[in-house]
Formats: structure tokens, sequence, C-alpha cells
């Protein structure tokens, strides 16, 4: 149900939650309640990967816009044009990786100081960034997405209970992400272990 977009932010803003619990070293899954907070958090989630995915996005509209100036009559145009192309989308598929690899570190930020200030400041998030143990999280994050991607393909064989299926391992192999995200994000932060608040009960995730 993402497409109707107030799932999917509650969605993110679970993640938020699962981030926060698994720095402080809480294995157990975030309870799926107070959807008032979830949806603030799930904004402010969306929030931080729009404003990180917008320079990856312009540069993307820039190089469409600079190919339709130049374009014209005669070969030699269209080598040009092809050039401005294939040059504008390495870049921008570099920039989308390197926002890719940012956005949830910044998220994490945010969900350990509650301040969407936070997940700029580059500052405090570089020595994340520049780590083997961030990077070593973030690679196997993205490598369970890919698998849970290719097991869902072939869920998607079979009608109505495929889709249902893959729903929820798309959601499961989100929040194992994540939690790889947040444990490693705990280690480096050294963030002080907390006891459990009522938000982060012993109830099921979904």
């Amino acid at each position: 149900l993402g497409f109707l977009v107030v799932p999917a932010v509650l969605v993110a803003g679970y993640m938020v939650r699962v981030l926060r619990a698994t720095m402080h070293g809480d294995d157990a899954p975030p309870r799926f309640d107070d959807w008032g907070a979830l949806a603030g958090d799930g904004v402010r989630a969306f929030a931080i990967a729009v404003v990180y995915g917008l320079v990856p996005t312009l540069l993307i509209a820039v190089t469409a816009a600079f190919a339709a100036v130049v374009a014209g009559p005669g070969p030699r145009s269209g080598l040009v044009v092809g050039a401005v192309t294939f040059v504008g989308g390495l870049l921008a598929l570099a920039l989308g990786l390197l926002a890719a690899y940012v956005v949830p570190a910044a998220i994490a930020a945010f969900a350990e100081t509650d301040k969407i200030g936070a997940a700029f400041s580059f500052g405090e998030l570089r020595p994340v960034l520049t780590s083997g143990t961030y990077a070593t999280a973030w690679v196997y994050g993205i490598a369970i997405l890919f698998g849970a991607g290719l097991i869902a393909g072939l869920f998607n064989v079979v009608p109505v209970i495929g889709q249902v299926a893959t729903g929820f391992l798309g959601f499961y192999a989100a929040v194992s992400a994540y939690y790889l995200i947040g444990h490693a994000w705990g280690e480096l932060r050294d963030v002080e272990m907390t006891e459990r608040d009522d938000t982060m009960g012993e109830s099921p995730a979904v």
C-alpha cells in the first residue's frame, strides 16, 4: 500500500524507530504503535532523503536541458548530445550512489538527536561515513535489499499472494538493513545504552 503515501510514511517512521532502538543496543522489534509519532518521524526521514536526492535529480534535469539546447541537425550535434548525456548520466549515477550511502547515516543522526539539522551536520557525519564499520553495514544492508528484490521477483509470479508476500519481504529486508545501520551507528558514536521506553515494547513489529 506504499502508493497511498501514508503507509509509506509510517514505514519510514518505523525505520527511524528501528535505528533509535538498535543504536542503543536494543534488538527487540519496536512496537508499530503511536502512529502520530511514526508519521512525524517518517515525514522528517523523507525530507532528509529528498534533500540529499536533490543534487543528482537537478543534475539530470540540467543535463537534459543542456542536451535539448545543443540538439540540432547534423551528426556533430548528435555526438555532442550523446557525450553530454553520457557524462551527465555518469555523474548523476555517482552522486545518486553517494546520496544512497549518506542518507541512512543522516537519518540515524536525526534518530539519535531528534533534530533534523543533525542529518546535515557533515562534521558529525564524516567520521561515520569514512569508517569501515559503517561501510560494511551499508554493503550488507544493500545486499539484503538486493537479495529480497530477487526473491520478490519470484513471488510476483503468483498473483495477489505473491504481491502480499513481496510487501512483507520488502518490509523485513528494510528493517534488517536499518538494524545493521543502527548497530554500526551506536558502535561508532558510542551511544549510551538506555532502558526501553514505552514506544519500544516487546510486541511483534507486524
